[in-house]
C-alpha cells in the first residue's frame, strides 16, 4: 500500500501523517469481496496503521490517475482554495 497526503502542502509539516492510501485490486479480489466495480487502482482516506475512514474510490487505470483524482476532488491546495 502506498500512502499520500491529500494536501501536498502538509508533507512539509513534521507532525503531519499521510492520510490517503492508494492500492491495486485484481478483478478476482474485487469479486471475492463483493465489490461491484472491477479491478484497478483505488484510494481511500486512512491514516497509517488505521482502518479506512471512507469507502474505496475507483477503479482507475493507473496509480497516477488515482492520485490525480484524489487531488482534484479533495485537496484544497491543488484546487486553489485556501
Amino acid at each position: 500500500m502506498i500512502m499520500y497526503y491529500s494536501n501536498p502542502a502538509r508533507e512539509k509539516d513534521p507532525h503531519a501523517l499521510p492520510d490517503v492510501e492508494v492500492f491495486y485490486r485484481t478483478d478476482a479480489a474485487c469479486k471475492a469481496d463483493g465489490w461491484e466495480d472491477g479491478g484497478g487502482w483505488y484510494y481511500w482516506f486512512c491514516f497509517p496503521g488505521c482502518l479506512p475512514d471512507s469507502e474505496p474510490i475507483g477503479p482507475f487505470r493507473t496509480e497516477k490517475r488515482a492520485v490525480m483524482d484524489m487531488h482534484e476532488h479533495y485537496s484544497t491546495e491543488w484546487s486553489g482554495e485556501r
